[in-house]
């Protein structure tokens, strides 16, 4: 990570970016397809049972039309599915292939390895004050007066 941002929003983003760039090479020498950004968000934010569509944009924080194409970039690998929502006959509910479930699952285990490996290089004291921080209940966003 190369630390030139200056302010934590882009730190974390650099964090995010370091995490994002070791899974993805990681998880492609190991044989699995290639995925972007936006789709392994979409994996990491839907619920056992599917998500819509809507609800998928709504917590990425993106377009529908966005969270639409890697859907079906993940439809078209095999890893999602659209089925019919019980709950509407109008909606559709995105969800993982026995192929997704396994994919995911390895990503989750090669996250873990992951975060060993940023415990070794940091130590121990530090990685946890890091998940302390990040896991700490900060409130709703602050509406402040701009200087």
């Amino acid at each position: 990570m190369s630390h030139r941002a200056a302010n934590l929003p882009q730190l974390l983003s650099e964090a995010r970016r370091w995490f994002e760039d070791a899974l993805f090479a990681s998880m492609e020498a190991a044989g699995e397809q290639p995925v972007t950004t936006a789709q392994a968000s979409v994996f990491a934010l839907l619920d056992t049972e599917g998500t819509t569509v809507s609800e998928l944009a709504r917590r990425i924080g993106v377009t529908r039309q966005t969270v639409h194409q890697a859907v079906h970039g993940l439809i078209g690998m095999g890893l999602l599915e659209q089925v019919p929502d019980p709950g509407s006959a109008r909606r559709r509910l995105i969800r993982t292939t026995a192929e997704g479930q396994r994919v995911h699952e390895r990503a989750q285990a090669t996250i873990k390895v992951i975060e060993s490996v940023l415990t070794e290089r940091i130590g121990p004291a530090p990685a946890r004050a890091l998940r302390d921080a990040l896991t700490s209940d900060w409130g709703e966003p602050p509406l402040v007066a701009a200087p």
